[in-house]
Parts: structure tokens; sequence; C-alpha cells
């Protein structure tokens, strides 16, 4: 039967509190890790001192407050020299007589990994015994041998003690040391907080959850480690776990705009434990999953009713044609007739829209220069903006080229922008920022100084059909930027900005556009005819090609390859690994792209699009030369 951890660690504690000397384990933080009920017993020390985590300094002061050592003036001096002769720890032996009277001996030893062990024992008998033999050495001879037979087998059994206590300090600062490897190779942070929200475990992964954290965090408090910001969202959910009721929480870290789940349990002794996960791609890919399930729904329900009203509308517009072409027709009729004419084309125009949303289009990222676009986009908006309705454009976002569907982003930042020259009327200004938020998000502002939304505009803006513009207005403008939005895993929010008028965030999911190469690129896919074509299009782009068909193929070239600089993959592979799992493995170590067949709204290809730049199958040299930086741009 195998031992689980918590029996081995019941089973060694109730080892050490058999032993009749008193044993203590502190780690290089001077932290109380180990301790056995002698320990306890022997100092009259309170439970908060034999708890581990307590402080070496606070069992210390304890110690010297209590008269422990006898009388001490600077009890803070006292304190402070034996925390650094515990920094400095050496091996040691000493005796020492105590304040009540009785005499042990003292005996440490650091720890490989920092710390130390120290047991403590009794020798008062030994010592009055000692004490006696010299006085009376002449008249004890049968004493002295029976007490040293006695202090004979006292050392045998010392010795055996030891053994054990060396074997139980071994078996300990291995499972530590497997322990804290284990959870500081997950890719996530773990911790553990006293009642009173210190650290007093942490496998040093803050920093990487949450970029501009510190990593040793241990003794500090919650609140200090992770800034004021984020404790603040995550404190509804400590307060939940130290009442004894697990919680979880998603928040959005301010510096580095990632979002993160936290994970807090509690201990059962008033602590909690605590798990942190970024779970940015997992937002990301959760939300376009979500747009798409979206769409279906109103897909089914919109596609019947419109076929319906299509028909509908055909023949009114032939009736209403032929009823125009009748003889005799009073004047009045004939403006009826040409009004209902224009409701009915305004009505296809309408069908026609609604396909738009409820129809799946895909995504075709392709290497963008963000500065040309923003030109681009002013050259599109100024003719369409009164004379005293100023477009100010400002891009804060890097040099370099990126994979962005260029066209569709356009026609949604057109779209936001023309809504606001609607907002401002004859006269206003739009601002227009562009900027990239980490390595995470590229981000555009559209700003104006028009009245601002209204609590329901707010509340229901992105809603297909919802317009506060009346008849003008179709309600599927900022519904279908949304749309695009949210497919591409990004994030649109609605708000009033502090000084007046109303304010869209648009981000998408900041990828760079794959660099140009005429290296050795590893094309994986499995079907024969198609990597034939697709080996012939890149060798004409002036690369080299070598050829797999698995995604564990495609591993074990990566690893034995280092000329590698481009990989290619469909999503559907032979053998159990996608062409997902290979991004997976690939990580940030290559530039890599992803080819399929696959719909658009299918789920591993809404999967992959959050991972890699995809292709549509089929393409041609060109599609695949698009999402490649172009050799201009890399020199620039």
């Amino acid at each position: 039967m195998q031992i689980s951890d918590d029996q081995n660690k019941a089973l060694t504690t109730a080892g050490l509190n058999l032993i009749a000397q008193a044993l203590t384990i502190y780690d290089s933080d001077l932290r109380l890790a180990v301790c056995n009920a002698p320990f306890q017993s022997m100092f009259d020390l309170p439970d908060a001192l034999v708890t581990p985590g307590a402080p070496f300094e606070d069992t210390i002061r304890h110690l010297a407050q209590t008269g422990e050592y006898g009388e001490v003036t600077d009890v803070d001096a006292f304190v402070a020299e034996r925390v650094e002769q515990a920094r400095a720890f050496v091996p040691h032996y000493m005796e020492r007589t105590r304040a009540n009277g009785r005499t042990i001996s003292v005996e440490g030893s650091p720890l490989p990994q920092g710390g130390w062990v120290t047991v403590y024992t009794d020798i008062t008998t030994t010592k009055r015994q000692e004490a006696l033999l010299r006085a009376r050495s002449d008249a004890l001879s049968d004493q002295v041998l029976s007490h040293a037979e006695q202090l004979a087998a006292t050392n045998r059994q010392l010795e055996a003690t030891v053994t054990a206590l060396e074997e139980a300090k071994r078996q300990v600062t291995e499972s530590e040391a497997r322990t804290r490897l284990t959870t500081e190779m997950m890719p996530a942070h773990i911790a553990h907080v006293d009642e009173n929200g210190h650290y007093i475990y942490s496998n040093r992964r803050l920093s990487s959850v949450m970029p501009g954290r510190p990593s040793n965090i241990m003794g500090l408090h919650i609140r200090k480690a992770l800034g004021g910001a984020a404790y603040a969202r995550i404190k509804p959910a400590l307060t939940q776990a130290y009442a004894g009721e697990p919680a979880v929480v998603e928040f959005t870290h301010d510096a580095s705009a990632r979002r993160i789940r936290g994970a807090f349990t509690p201990d059962g002794r008033g602590g909690v434990y605590i798990l942190s996960m970024d779970i940015t791609e997992e937002t990301q890919t959760r939300v376009a999953l979500q747009q798409t399930l979206k769409r279906e729904m109103a897909s089914r329900m919109i596609s019947g009713l419109a076929h319906d009203f299509s028909n509908l509308l055909t023949i009114i517009l032939g009736m209403q044609s032929k009823l125009a072409r009748l003889p005799q027709l009073p004047v009045q009729a004939n403006e009826l007739v040409e009004g209902t004419l224009a409701a009915a084309r305004r009505g296809g125009a309408l069908l026609s829209s609604i396909a738009d949303v409820t129809e799946p289009r895909a995504l075709r990222p392709t290497a963008t220069d963000l500065a040309e676009l923003l030109n681009e986009l002013a050259t599109l908006a100024a003719p369409t903006l009164p004379p005293k309705c100023e477009l100010v454009v400002q891009n804060e976002a890097p040099e370099g080229m990126v994979l962005l569907d260029k066209g569709r982003v356009q026609d949604a930042l057109l779209n936001l922008i023309l809504n606001a020259r609607d907002a401002c009327g004859a006269s206003g200004q739009i601002a227009l920022t562009q900027r990239r938020v980490h390595d995470i998000w590229i981000e555009w502002v559209i700003a104006d100084t028009g009245p601002g939304f209204s609590p329901s505009a707010l509340e229901r803006g992105v809603d297909p059909f919802f317009t506060t513009k009346g008849s003008e207005g179709s309600g599927l403008g900022l519904s279908m930027v949304y749309d695009m939005t949210k497919s591409a895993g990004g994030d649109l929010r609605l708000c009033n900005a502090p000084e007046g008028g109303a304010q869209i965030t648009l981000r998408l999911p900041y990828r760079a556009a794959v660099p140009a190469t005429t290296g050795l690129v590893l094309l994986v896919e499995d079907t024969t005819d198609i990597r034939a074509v697709v080996r012939d299009m890149l060798m004409d782009m002036g690369h080299s090609v070598i050829e797999a068909t698995s995604a564990d193929e495609a591993t074990a070239l990566i690893a034995d390859l280092p000329d590698i600089t481009l990989v290619l993959s469909d999503i559907q592979l032979t053998g159990e690994a996608t062409g997902i799992d290979l991004a997976g493995r690939v990580g940030n170590s290559l530039p890599l792209l992803l080819m399929t067949s696959l719909p658009a709204d299918h789920p591993l290809f809404l999967e992959a699009q959050t991972l890699a730049p995809v292709l549509r199958k089929p393409f041609d040299k060109s599609d695949l030369q698009s999402l490649i930086t172009p050799l201009k741009a890399t020199s620039l």
C-alpha cells in the first residue's frame, strides 16, 4: 500500500514526538519548519511559537522576556545578536544552565538547503552525578562503576537517537526539496498566507504571473506583494476564504493587462492557500467561442425569418411595380407606390446587413504596418466629416509589422469614427489613439466631444438593432464591430470620458508578423499532394524546406535541427497530437503559422486563431506571403 504525503508527515511527527530530546528545524528565512512536542514542553512555549512558520526572532524574544536566559537588560539588542548568530549559523555544541537551575546541552547543525536543525537534551541528572563523583570519589567506587555503566547505556541510547534524528532530517530535507522543485516548475503562483495575511510559503512565481511584482515575498503582507489595485480585486475572495469558504476570482492586472484567475482555499488553521494563474489566452479563446455560439444561435433563429421576409418583400416589390404601371392612376397613388417601394428596398438592405451579422466570416490576418493603417484610415474618414469637425489621430504604437485583418479593422474603426461624427453634429473633435499595451494587446481609443452615451446606450449599445438615431440608424454598425472584436479574441468597452463625451476602447490580441526569412522551413502536413504544393510555394519564395507528417516527428526535428527558422503546420495531422499541440510545444521559440480547411466556426479553428496566424485552405503563394513580414519592412 502506498503511503500518502499526509500519512508520511503524520508518521514522522509521531516519531519525533516519541524522542526524549527537544528538536527544531528552522529554514533559511529563520522560520520554524519542524519541531516536536518535547520542545514546547521543555521551554513552556505558546502554540503560536511551535506552529510552522513561526519566526525565530519571536521565539528568542519570548524566552528572554520569560527569564530563560536570566536577567537581560536590553531585550532588543539581545534578540538582534541571537538573530545575527543564526544567520551565520555554524555547527556547534554547548552546555547551558537555565534560569530554573536545570542544565541542557544544545547541539546544532546546518542543512544543505539552508536553515539548521538543533537538538536540546536535559543533562541535569548527568551533571549532578558528575559533581557527586568528584566529591566522593573514594567512597563511591561501586557507585561510580554502576553509574558509568548507566552512562554507557545512556550514551548508546543517545547515539541511536542521533542516528534516528539524522535520518529524519534527511527525509524531511529531501521531501521539502522535492516539493519546492515541483511547485517551482508549475506555470502558476502557489502560496500560503497566515491568518494575518503574511506569506509563509511561495514558489517564487508571482512575477511570472504578474510582471512587475517581486518574486521573493516571504514574510510580506499580501497587499504589499500584489499592489493596492490587485489586492482590492481579490480582497472579497480572500475574506471569504478566511471565513472558511473556498473562493475563485478573475480580474485584469492593470499593469500588464493580463487576465488572472485566483483560487483561495482555507487551510483549516486560520491561513489560506492561494493558486494564481495567467488565463489571458484562455479568456481570449473563451470569448471567441462564446461569440461564435451566439452567432450560430442568431443565425438559426433569423435565417428562417429572413427567408420568409425576403419572399414577402419580393411580392411587395412586384405588386407595387405592377400597380405603378396601371393607367389613370391618381397622382397621390404614385407617391404612395414610390414610398412603398423605397421601404421595401430598405428592408432588402436590412436583410443584407442581417446576413453579415449571422453568417460567420473568417478573419484573414496579414502583415500590417500600424502607422500605414492609421494614415489610410484618416484619408478615408476625413471627407465624411463636417468642415468644423476635427479628426485628431495619434500613433503611440512602436514601429513594426503585426498580424491583423486590415480590412475588417479599418471598417470597424471607420464605423466608430462615423458614430462619433453623428454624436458631435456640425462641430466638435474626434480623437483616435493607437497604442500597444505591453505585448498582449493592440488598443485603439476613439473619444469625441459629443454628449456621451446615455445609460441605455452604455447597457445595450452592442446589441443588434439597438440605435439612438431613430429611423436613420440600422442598429447593426456597433454590433458588427463588437462581433469582429470578440471573434478575434479581443475586447470592446464603452464609457463616458471624465471630461465629457463618449469613449470607446477596442483591443485585439497583439501578434508580431512572422519575420521574412530565406532559411529552413519545417512543413508539417500529412497529405502528400498538399505537402508537395505548399513545398513548391515555399521554395519559390526562396526557402529551404524540411517535411514532417505528425506533431511528434516535427518536435523531434525541431530538437535536432537548430537551423529551422519557421514552422508551417496543418491543424489536423497524423497521430493523436494536432497542430495546436505542436504550437504549444513550440511556444515562443520559433515563428509558427497554421493552416486548415476547417470552417471558421469550428472549435479547433477558433482555438488555433488564439495561438498563431491561420491560413484557410485553399490558398496561393500570395496568401502565404501576406502573413510574412515583407523584406523591406525588416530593414526599417
